[in-house]
């Protein structure tokens, strides 16, 4: 029987539902949602089917299945201004370009309601940023993760954000990252492919996937080594998916130092380190991946922009003990 638990929507399959798509079969028992949003729902891990994360919406129903889609909350549509200091590494009247701590989340969401870093442009641009590119992600044409540090353009009015929007959907944007990761990768450089989608056993995870993914493709190169305890690799992306590089370098067997979402110290990792540097490395609070370059066309001028941000305190310190 359909019906709603708490905030949560459930839904049981019938003998006349067998072989429908599981988007068209929940958006036909719950009206309440649209399709589009119940597909969206469904790739970001909202729904379950007896109980196990599904993330396919073409995914075709079987009869007797219990589904059950649980919506995040919702949040304020209008983030408000808060003044918070910002790393200003460019800025005229149609762009700025932010050199992003770690620690600051992008946009407001479901457990950072505020003190993001659109609050912070809202306080910092005035009302002219307010509703550009959409009410809760104003000016806001690509993210880094809340503990990934590094070089982000907002853009201030409707024909930067449009511009920009179709420079990186187009792929044109020149991204470099510096990534300090465990061991060392099979080869000094190349790339790492493979789509990307939420993990099927774990939806707050990413992972490379067979099915129901992303293409994701990203170049690397080692510019240093550290013994076989650590790298230092520069990694350049051809797509932008979620969580791509953190991925991507965890299936090639060298995972983010510091990242407590996919980079598990195994074994053996730290032999031949003393005590207190092993302790430093595996207790680094958060994913050693800094956004370096950033280069894009200006969308007003046609002028050619590039910037560098240099690799911050916390991961140079990490570098100085490897050494």
């Amino acid at each position: 029987m359909d019906g709603m638990i708490g905030k949560s929507s459930s839904v049981v399959s019938l003998p006349t539902d067998t072989g429908l798509r599981l988007d068209r079969l929940l958006a036909a028992r719950l009206p309440e949602l649209s399709r589009s949003r119940l597909k969206a729902l469904i790739e970001e891990g909202h729904v379950t089917a007896d109980g196990a994360t599904i993330t396919n919406p073409s995914q075709r129903v079987k009869p007797g299945q219990h589904f059950v889609v649980e919506p995040p909350p919702p949040i304020d549509d209008r983030p408000a201004p808060q003044a918070i200091d910002l790393d200003v590494v460019y800025e005229d009247a149609e762009l700025i370009v932010i050199d992003k701590p770690a620690g600051l989340v992008v946009h407001p969401a479901p457990g950072n309601p505020d003190a993001t870093l659109v609050n912070a442009l809202l306080a910092h641009c005035g009302d002219s940023l307010a509703g550009i590119g959409g009410v809760r992600r104003p000016g806001i044409v690509h993210r880094l993760d809340k503990d990934t540090s590094g070089l982000m353009v907002v853009a201030k009015t409707g024909h930067a954000h449009a511009v920009l929007s179709k420079a990186f959907a187009d792929r044109t944007i020149n991204r470099a990252y510096l990534a300090l990761v465990w061991g060392l990768p099979p080869q000094r450089e190349g790339e790492l492919t493979g789509s990307i989608g939420r993990s099927p056993v774990n939806r707050k995870k990413m992972a490379v996937v067979t099915r129901g993914g992303k293409s994701a493709k990203t170049h690397y190169m080692v510019e240093r080594t550290f013994g076989t305890t650590a790298s230092l690799v520069r990694c350049r992306l051809a797509t932008g998916r979620t969580h791509q590089i953190r991925v991507h370098l965890t299936e090639l067997g060298t995972p983010l130092i510091g990242d407590q979402t996919y980079g598990r110290v195994r074994r053996g990792r730290t032999q031949g380190l003393s005590e207190s540097v092993a302790a430093e490395l595996t207790g680094f609070p958060r994913q050693a991946l800094h956004a370096t370059t950033l280069g894009f066309i200006h969308p007003a001028s046609g002028e050619m922009l590039d910037f560098k941000s240099p690799i911050p305190a916390d991961i140079a310190h990490l570098v100085t003990l490897l050494e």
